[in-house]
């Protein structure tokens, strides 16, 4: 049996019936940042379980895709950073979380000029210095969130909203002195520069990163099916990735999928956690963990002055039903 016919099983989907629910729908994605439902993209097993037909769109931020979604442009976005999310939502956008879609905490960074020689022990002398950060993206908050923790004031630094590939670009041309981003961008930073923190010493006080999958709430509620088989998708492409024995097949479909050399996909993707979807519900996740780290994170735009205000609560932006529905699969 192949590995696509094991994945798409008649008995995972008999819950939704697919000539019901077939449509045509946009998702949203990144280049450059490998995860295990490009190998279902790849080889054509959402179009299988949907019925219709995925036309796959690549973005630069998480902040392009909630203005995507705001225009109908797209209907689901996979690996939205949580910050981005809180953005748009606090800003009043009717968008919902329907799944944890990675966890990469060493994948997420700044990186300071190498000839600066700056560390964590001298971290202070960034003030007055140029900065490269994608404005409302979960690189924006960790930035901030550093910059708090080694008590650099936020109004001594030169900050220009820059996309990781630019801000790559800016760090080896010497135009910037520190650069922040994520996966292929920010393996190329790292040839110019080093981290203040690693990822382990980020965790370690109260920095998360983490993606989500979310969509606008509107589509989740005239759509729980859909948006359930596409989430059955993407937990059995991960579940796949989890068995050692399947990924000398899947590697080189991931690889070509995102754009990136096999090397640089293994490298990428053994710093990436896919929470499989009972730990997603559970209380560290959706259960509650994501909710009340959303309030956090919101809180902290708003004392940069990044966003206006937060919400009281961020409840009403987890939606999991149609997880719940996976999990009953």
């Amino acid at each position: 049996m192949t590995m696509k016919s094991k994945l798409l099983g008649a008995a995972a989907f008999a819950l939704f019936g697919q000539a019901a629910m077939a449509q045509d729908i946009t998702v949203a994605y990144f280049l450059e940042w490998p995860m295990p439902f490009q190998y279902a993209k790849a080889t054509g097993m959402y179009d299988e379980a949907l019925g219709g037909t995925v036309t796959w769109r690549a973005f630069g931020s998480g902040t392009e895709m909630s203005a995507a979604m705001a225009s109908g442009d797209v209907q689901i976005a996979v690996s939205q950073g949580v910050p981005p999310f809180v953005v748009a939502a606090s800003g009043g956008q009717d968008l919902q979380i329907v799944d944890v879609a990675v966890s990469y905490s060493e994948n997420d960074n700044c990186v300071v000029a190498e000839a600066l020689e700056i560390d964590k022990m001298s971290a202070g002398e960034l003030a007055g210095r140029k900065v490269a950060v994608p404005l409302g993206t979960a690189a924006h908050y960790g930035f901030l969130s550093q910059m708090n923790y080694f008590g650099v004031d936020i109004a001594s630094l030169d900050i220009v909203n820059m996309n990781p590939p630019e801000g790559a670009a800016a760090l080896a041309q010497g135009a910037v002195d520190m650069a922040c981003g994520w996966g292929g961008s920010l393996r190329r930073m790292m040839e110019h520069g080093n981290v203040l923190l690693t990822g382990a010493e980020k965790e370690e006080i109260g920095i998360l990163v983490f993606d989500v999958t979310s969509a606008p709430a509107g589509y989740v509620a005239e759509n729980p099916e859909t948006v359930a088989t596409f989430l059955e998708v993407t937990a059995k492409a991960n579940a796949m990735w989890a068995d050692p024995a399947n990924q000398a097949e899947m590697l080189p479909v991931i690889a070509k999928d995102a754009g990136m050399d096999e090397a640089a996909t293994r490298a990428t993707i053994d710093t990436f956690k896919f929470p499989t979807v009972d730990e997603q519900l559970g209380e560290g996740w959706l259960g509650g963990g994501a909710q009340a780290f959303m309030k956090g994170v919101a809180d902290i735009f708003v004392d940069a002055g990044s966003i206006d205000a937060a919400l009281d609560s961020y409840d009403a932006a987890v939606n999991t039903g149609p997880l719940k529905a996976v999990g009953g699969m």
